[in-house]
């Protein structure tokens, strides 16, 4: 047995189905031994970064480490966005790249980059091989350290000679033991007694749910303690659909882009009781002002983050649905009707609120967003880029059921088609629509590939406006007196015409009367489908 195969080897036995990737020399030894395992599915991106991508959206339906793999130099380089971008949302995924031979690394010679010492400080772990007899080991507590405690992409190097070197004894660890790795699972006891007795007493609670609930796979816990307690809930935008968007203790996302009831709430709360969430200045701007008037829980698996934006009165390191767990086992019910009932009306009204009247020749957004919401399946997977589409999305799009899938932390733009292959392979019967700007989408745009050679039934909604928007918006605020410069997408292609080169049919909708009559063509025609919605470059996330 070569390293390449006991690669190959320990991925099977670490329970990986799929691999997204690129193959190149460096890598070809063990793109060579994964022809050789048919249990082992492969996507084959057109850049590298999108494997990183796919390997996002692969793990955040199933709840397995991504998995990646590409070639050196380059390749590792355009990987390392991916990377990143995993990272900044706290998903596992094993990243495996090849690599120069052992000897020559150092002497910059053709393809060599030093790609564990670029992703240190935006990886959790990363591992240069340079035994093939270790390989075993370092797959399975490549995988263990990904998954466990707060999650995180981990990199595994592996030169060329180390692929084609013999593996003397092959053997993969039953269970990974680190000495200085022991992430936190239950919160300490005096802790959950203080969280209870800081409930019991508080008169204005409110929930601040991020997307580590989600990582710890505990929609159901979050859901059980605020309807036992009627504590509303607020989110960050990775918290999106951890709670249907009707529910009545759902009040929405907070931050500067966020929604009314739920940032009213945030302003008024005497007691905030945050759960899997790292204070990111989008979702609170100003956390010294909150920290001064109000009672702090900070519920999270890192213990590096508890504390470092705004500080806790009452810290709880350890698991989200553990924690969850042992206080669902000790909390009374509460009645809070008096402090909720003006934020459910708030919210009842941002739901239904009329839109502005748009020029001839333009669809608003918002009402695409909202009308999209309507038609949705309960299990939808939604995929939104970033930038003006990834606002009104949040702000706009009903989802009652379903995964709300974006680039959160690090806004990587050109996120969500590549995320959304990965989830049409982990689940090809789910219901998925990737919304995405005009910018976004040709970031990303030629993973069209990827989606017609499985056939997938993905739709893309692609907001139109043929500039980058967002930072036009914000370009024409006073603090830029040159106003928008730079954004405009000029020479972007015909997309009907892009799409029907890859045989996909598509849409334009540019008429608030046909909004209805689009989405139903949209989602009921079977097969990859765009809709591109004209949208006046004026529109604006707060209209």
């Amino acid at each position: 047995m070569t390293g390449a195969q006991a690669l190959i080897e320990s991925l099977k036995c670490a329970g990986v189905e799929h691999i997204f990737g690129y193959a190149g020399a460096t890598i070809c030894p063990a793109v060579d031994a994964l022809a050789s395992a048919p249990e082992i599915g492969y996507t084959l991106v057109r850049t590298e970064q999108n494997a990183g991508h796919m390997a996002s959206g692969y793990y955040r339906v199933t709840g397995k480490v991504g998995v990646c793999m590409v070639t050196s130099g380059p390749g590792a380089t355009n990987l390392l966005t991916g990377i990143a971008t995993a990272y900044m949302d706290s998903i596992p995924m094993v990243a495996i790249t090849g690599q120069v031979p052992s000897n020559l690394l150092g002497r910059d010679i053709f393809q060599e980059v030093d790609v564990t010492g670029a992703v240190a400080p935006f990886s959790k772990h990363s591992y240069l091989v340079k035994d093939a007899n270790e390989i075993p080991r370092i797959v399975a507590e490549a995988f263990h350290i990904a998954a466990t405690g707060r999650p995180g992409p981990v990199l595994i190097d592996l030169p060329i000679d180390v692929q084609n070197a013999p593996v003397k004894q092959f053997r993969f660890p039953e269970n990974v033991t680190l000495r200085s790795y022991k992430p936190s699972v239950r919160g300490h006891e005096m802790q959950i007694k203080r969280v209870v007795k800081a409930i019991s007493a508080a008169k204005h609670p409110v929930i601040y749910a991020g997307g580590g609930v989600f990582l710890a796979h505990g929609e159901r816990e979050l859901r059980e303690l605020c309807e036992r307690t009627n504590i509303p809930v607020v989110t960050t935008m990775m918290g999106l659909s951890l709670l249907p968007t009707t529910h009545p203790l759902n009040l929405g996302m907070i931050g500067a882009f966020g929604n009314v009831a739920a940032n009213k709430a945030l302003a008024k709360t005497d007691l905030l009781i945050m759960i899997g969430g790292r204070v990111a200045d989008r979702a609170i701007l100003s956390p010294e002002d909150i920290q001064k008037r109000t009672t702090i829980i900070h519920i999270d698996v890192d213990p590096a983050e508890i504390g470092k934006n705004m500080r806790a009165e009452i810290p709880v390191v350890g698991d989200v649905k553990v924690v969850l767990q042992q206080l669902l086992e000790v909390i009374e019910p509460r009645e809070l009707t008096d402090w909720t009932e003006g934020f459910q009306q708030m919210r009842r009204q941002e739901l239904t609120r009329p839109f502005p009247a748009q020029k001839e020749g333009y669809v608003f957004p918002g009402a695409v967003m909202r009308a999209l919401g309507k038609r949705l399946k309960y299990n939808a997977a939604v995929c939104v880029d970033v930038g003006q589409n990834q606002i009104w999305a949040c702000k706009h799009l009903c989802l009652n059921g379903g995964r709300f899938l974006t680039s959160g932390g690090l806004g990587t733009m050109g996120y969500a088609l590549p995320a959304a292959v990965g989830v049409k392979v982990a689940q090809p019967g789910r219901q998925t629509v990737v919304v995405c700007g005009d910018g976004s989408f040709q970031m990303s745009f030629n993973e069209l590939a990827a989606v017609v050679k499985a056939q997938m039934d993905l739709k893309i909604v692609l907001i139109r406006n043929n500039y980058l928007g967002l930072v036009r918006q914000i370009q024409a605020t006073p603090t830029y007196p040159a106003g928008p410069f730079g954004v405009a997408l000029d020479g972007s292609p015909n997309f009907a015409r892009l799409a029907a080169a890859y045989g996909i049919p598509s849409r334009l909708l540019d008429s608030e009367a046909e909004i209805d009559s689009a989405l139903d063509e949209l989602l009921n025609e079977p097969g990859p489908r765009l809709l591109i919605c004209a949208t006046d470059p004026a529109a604006h996330t707060n209209d």
